[in-house]
This record gives C-alpha cells, structure tokens and sequence, in this order.
C-alpha cells in the first residue's frame, strides 16, 4: 500500500499547491480550449471582480485573466486588508497591465460583497469560505453578474435551496455560474465519461469513490493572534468550522467526489445516505476527520464515498465505476482506464482543468451562450451534505429530508459584534436530524 510522503501536509500547504498550480498552467492551458478563439464575438473588455482573496480566490482570478485578451480585474472584496493587500501584489506581479483596481474599488467587511456588486463589474469570483456563498451567489444573480464558484455552493440545506432559486435566476436572466466542481472540466474524465455513456462497461452496478489524505491541519497555520476576538478567529481558522466549511473532509474533499460520482450515472441523485464518521485526531474545530457514506439509488445501484484527513494513512483519490462488462478506473496520473470486455486507456491531451473551467465560461459569455452550473453544482452540494448529516446523526437520510432540513448553520446576520457559539462535535446515534 502507498503511503503519504509527507505525513502530515497541511491544509493551507494544499491550497497554495492548488493556487501555484493555477498560476503556472495558467498561460500554456489555452492551447487546450479552442472555444475561446472561435467564440470572440464580442470584443468589449469584461471586468471582473474577486470576492475571497486567499490563495484559490487568487488563483482563480488569475485564471479569469488568462482566459481571454479583452478582461481587466477592477474589484477586489475580503473581510481582511491583509488578505487583499497580499492577493493584490501577486496578481499584479503575474499579470500587471490586466490587474486595474483602484483604491476605491478594494472592499473590506461584511458588506464587501454588496459593494462590490455595485460597481460595474461583469463577473464575480466567489471564493470565500463556503458558509457565505449562496449569499454572495444570490446578490451576484440579483446584480445581473456572470459568476465563478468555488466549491461547495452551500453548508446547509437552505444554502442550497437557495442557490437553486439563484440557479433558476440566473438561467431567465440568462447569466452564467461556472463551478469549482473540476474534474468536470478535465480532459481525460471527460473523455471517460463519454466511454461510459458509449457502454463501454456496461451497466453500471456500482461506484466506489476515495479521498484519502493527510492531516490538512488549520488554515491559519500559525498560533491565534493575541487580542482577535473569538468570531476573528473562527474566520481565519476555518476549515474546522461546520458554519463555515461545512466539514473539509466529508463536504469539500468528498464533495469533488461525490460530484463525480454523479456525473457517471448522469446526474442522477440518490434516494437514501447511511454514513459512519468520527473525529479520531482532537481539534477545537467541530468537523469530523473521516466518513463512509453509502449511497443508494432507485435503481438498486449503490455508490460508495471514503474519505479522511489524517496523518501517517494510506492516501489515495481515485474512481472505480464497476460495470457489467468491465471496470473503468480514474487514479494516480497515468490517466482513465478500462478493463473488461472493451479494454481502453486515455491517451490524449492533458489540460489544466482549473483554466479550462474559466476559458470555457468566458467563451460561453462571449457567444452568448452563458453557462449555468449552477443547479448541478446545488444539487451536488447537496449529495455531501446528505452523507455528512448521516455520518453525523448514525441515520438514514433520504434525498428529501435533506432537501428540506431546516437546519441552518451560517447565521443570517453577520458583523464584528456576533457571537456565534459554536455547536458540539456530533456523536452518531445522539445528535439528532433537524
């Protein structure tokens, strides 16, 4: 079995992986999206605004940058300067005469957002913590503003009933929402999904997904600030906040998989979750370190998420769709793969699919033929916050009584004077389903 090389990486290690990785693909990943040249129908210059300016909110808009000649950052929002100030200087140091914000049009606070969606911005960035983004998403539609989320669109289930009514704004106003969900935009699982849909391994009987990984540790990476405030803190320490994460491991992390997961049976949901999950490792976040979830379909299919953020285990993020004719198989880098009856391999071009994902919406744009993730991108949300809430009551939980939970965990109204007490880690088999 393989085990982690660095047994102990940590979460904000893995974000800025992903962000260099966006910054360094972001020129050369073109070549690999020609809808972008052939969709240049309109040549106004398309300014964009970042709401979140850590390490994948820059990232992003870097990639936002690098996906057509005529777009201009003008707008910048974040909680905190610093965040803003940092993001600011790498963006203009990686692409200085499109990066055009104007002291006037940096947004701090709460109410960054709100300001920013004022400005004449054409498309947003959401970024933020996940607890926020139905909000930002829904100002965004309401704006009239193309938007790129990153995932997952919600932390609850009135988030994504809410993203689902932006989703369906959106489409009449007819305004593109791009997801974070990015294997959907990655060359190789796209051309394993067309094998699949060919039946290539037949029917499909079941699925077996894993997000095992190290210890992804505290985004703030270094000891709590003397003097911040206890909301400050849970702020800039997110990831092991359920208000605001959501939970890293069964919702972020498994949510990339879970997406995927549906993808393969072409979007359909699933009619029940059974789930286990614990915290092994303490923290004084309130999130779980690993989960099971088994998802069962109408059709008697089940599919099978693993995940887990702990250190010195087997690490493994991978795909086996079992079919009645054979087996396609999505990990490590040598690319999809078939056994069976009709044995293939992925061959072809590879492509950074975080660029992709923003050639491909500012093409859309361009054409006007915005697309709209945003419904998927819910209802995907909605897949892992169905087996988080199983591994954390030791439930069943079927598709509709997660839809219409009215558990909600981000408070609707925020500022510097909130206290938010945070609720107690789950036990399975106490806490209970609201």
């Amino acid at each position: 079995m393989k085990r982690a090389s660095n047994p102990k990486p940590s979460r904000r290690a893995f974000l800025q992986t992903s962000a260099s990785a966006a910054f360094a693909g972001a020129m050369a990943s073109q070549l690999s999206s020609p809808a972008v040249v052939s969709a240049r129908t309109n040549t106004e210059t398309l300014r964009i605004g970042l709401v979140g300016c850590g390490g994948r909110g820059s990232g992003a808009a870097l990639n936002a940058l690098n996906a057509d000649p005529q777009v201009q950052l003008t707008a910048m929002a974040d909680l905190f300067d610093s965040q803003l100030q940092a993001s600011l200087k790498q963006l203009e140091k990686h692409a200085a005469d499109k990066v055009k914000v104007a002291p006037d049009c940096r947004f701090l606070g709460f109410d960054a957002y709100e300001k920013m969606m004022a400005t004449d911005v054409d498309v947003v960035i959401l970024a933020t913590p996940p607890g926020f983004r139905s909000q930002h998403l829904r100002a965004a539609v309401e704006a009239g503003k193309h938007s790129f989320v990153e995932i997952t669109i919600a932390v609850d289930a009135p988030g994504v009933r809410s993203a689902l009514e932006s989703s369906q704004r959106a489409a009449e106003k007819n305004l593109a929402i791009v997801s974070g969900f990015c294997w959907r935009y990655n060359l190789g699982l796209r051309a394993a999904a067309e094998q699949i849909r060919a039946g290539a391994i037949g029917e499909v009987r079941s699925l077996y997904s894993t997000y095992y990984r190290g210890d992804l540790g505290h985004k703030y990476h270094d000891p709590r600030p003397e003097g911040i405030s206890d909301l400050e803190w849970q702020l800039r320490d997110w990831y092991g906040r359920l208000w605001l994460s959501g939970d890293v491991t069964i919702l972020l992390s498994g949510g990339h998989s879970v997406d995927k997961m549906s993808w393969w049976l072409g979007d359909e949901m699933p009619k029940t979750a059974v789930a286990t999950g614990s915290q092994v490792f303490p923290t004084d976040g309130n999130t779980f370190d690993n989960g099971f979830v088994a998802y069962e379909y109408a059709n008697g299919i089940y599919g099978f998420l693993g995940c887990r953020s702990q250190p010195g285990c087997y690490t493994e993020n991978a795909d086996r769709i079992i079919g009645s004719k054979g087996i396609c198989t999505i990990a490590g880098t040598r690319g999809p793969a078939i056994t069976g009856e009709n044995s293939w391999r992925y061959t072809g071009p590879t492509n950074n699919m975080y660029q992709t994902e923003h050639d491909e919406l500012f093409a859309s744009i361009r054409s006007g033929k915005p697309i709209n993730d945003g419904a998927r991108m819910a209802k995907t949300t909605l897949m892992a916050i169905m087996g988080r809430m199983a591994a954390y009551t030791g439930q069943q939980i079927t598709w509709e009584a997660a839809l219409q939970s009215q558990d909600r965990l981000v408070p609707e109204k925020l500022d510097w004077n909130t206290e938010t007490e945070p609720r107690p880690l789950a036990v399975p088999g106490l806490t209970k389903f609201v």
